[in-house]
């Protein structure tokens, strides 16, 4: 199944028609866990955590917050992620089901999986159809257990894959419970990716990213675009982090289309590098993926009143924050009135100054935060605990303690703008946490923090 589309749209055009090995084999591996935690998945090489990441993410929340696990809450510690060899399975292949679901552009178009295709000999592999039906042979899985070992190069890997297709999501679920073993073999990364494009659609992927030359995978360095990992975790390949479309220029640049069920958080907004909307800030579930300059990886809690809706005093707070990107407590008493028509307050002139004088009686040209909230929203605060428990995970072992990759557990402290801070440490972990709790502080039940890279 040589697809010069599919090829182009991953990994880019090259002039030599061909790809880089090092990169390829970078994302050659399968969705293995970690053998000191039960359903963490590991990474070898820089790259595919654009697809492990969100796979892992989507996974906890399935471990966590499935129906079927419902005294996970009374458990303390990590005891509610063990669970069963079998009930891992299952779930397992929930998550990747419920991506493809995502992806899926509208109810007439069909489910793809991109598999190994079965039954035939290595001369044979070329000239397979796309939708090739399976083989009954014996042999089969052995022919699929010597594929998956053996140190296949670009080329021939795109003539021994086929595409198979399914209108249902149970036929869906079905499939992809049978390839159980595929996924977890050398190449079940890139065999998912191809499943996940596919199953969207080229050509509609094509029409979400901005930049139609630009590839999906770094051709250079092998990691994934923003609009691959969009597309992992909302089932739109958009390059953008913030909420909505908007016009620039007379185009229109797409963003994140509606709360998403997994959030995303990154240190690059930390730089004032770009700003991330509330869709992804605030998700349907507490799981954020992370996003270094060049990893992903996983902070999750089990507190759901961290994606509660937010109170009228918690917008309040946001909004005016906005207009104090330095986090000083104040802002200049010219942007009151901005402020107060953000939020649906009266902003007549004649009262706004009437305010000013209220919330500045010493004339200093500036109004505080908690002046400002004390004023308009009294005696109401946040819903999220002052402080619970928070997890983080890197699929890198190299980037874990004693090269182990495990779940790193801590305590997370949101405190108020007029707390006096007892400040911890400054870490790029933080910084990028910042960006959802301007004053959030961290304690790690380990030596050191744990890493984004």
């Amino acid at each position: 199944m040589y697809n010069v589309e599919l090829a182009e749209l991953v990994w880019g055009r090259r002039p030599s028609g061909g790809l880089s090995d090092s990169v390829f084999r970078r994302w050659t591996q399968g969705f293995v866990l970690s053998q000191s935690e039960a359903t963490a998945l590991e990474q070898f090489e820089g790259g595919p955590c654009a697809v492990i990441a969100p796979v892992q993410a989507y996974l906890l929340k399935n471990i966590m917050f499935h129906s079927e696990k419902p005294n996970w809450r009374n458990c303390t510690g990590f005891k509610f992620l063990s669970i069963s060899e079998e009930e891992l399975k299952h779930l397992f292949c929930l998550t990747l089901t419920e991506i493809l679901e995502n992806a899926r552009l509208n109810n007439s178009s069909p489910y793809c999986l991109v598999m190994w295709a079965r039954g035939k000999t290595s001369e044979e592999h070329a000239s397979i159809s796309e939708n090739q039906p399976e083989s009954s042979q014996g042999t089969e899985e052995d022919q699929l257990s010597a594929l998956a070992a053996e140190e296949l190069g670009s080329e021939r890997f795109h003539t021994l894959i086929q595409k198979r297709t399914f209108e249902s999501v149970t036929e869906l679920k079905e499939a992809v419970l049978n390839q159980y073993s595929t996924w977890k073999n050398r190449f079940g990364v890139l065999l998912f990716l191809y499943s996940v494009i596919l199953t969207k659609g080229i050509a509609n992927i094509r029409n979400e990213i901005e930049d139609a030359a630009e590839p999906l995978i770094d051709p250079v360095y092998g990691h994934g675009s923003q609009s691959l990992i969009n597309l992992l975790l909302t089932g739109y390949a958009v390059l953008n982090v913030w909420d909505g479309d908007r016009e620039c220029s007379g185009m229109k640049l797409h963003g994140i289309r509606n709360q998403a069920t997994i959030g995303f958080l990154t240190l690059m907004e930390s730089l004032r590098y770009c700003k991330v909307g509330t869709f992804l800030k605030s998700p349907k579930f507490p799981i954020w993926i992370l996003g270094s300059e060049t990893h992903l990886t996983v902070f999750f809690a089990k507190e759901m009143s961290l994606v509660a809706p937010e109170t009228p005093w918690e917008q309040a707070r946001r909004v005016f924050q906005t207009y104090d990107p330095e986090d000083n407590g104040f802002i200049p008493d010219t942007l009151l009135e901005d402020v107060m028509r953000a939020l649906d307050l009266v902003s007549e002139p004649e009262y706004v100054n009437i305010m000013k004088n209220k919330l500045d009686p010493e004339g200093l040209g500036i109004i505080l935060l908690g002046t400002f909230l004390q004023e308009f929203f009294p005696e109401q605060e946040s819903t999220i605990p002052e402080s619970f428990t928070v997890y983080h995970y890197n699929g890198l072992k190299q980037s874990n303690h004693n090269e182990k990759v495990m779940y790193v557990e801590g305590t997370a402290v949101v405190m108020g703008f007029e707390d006096p801070m007892v400040r911890t440490d400054d870490t790029p972990i933080k910084r990028c946490l910042q960006t959802k709790w301007p004053y959030i502080e961290l304690m790690w039940n380990t030596d050191r923090s744990p890493s984004l890279n």
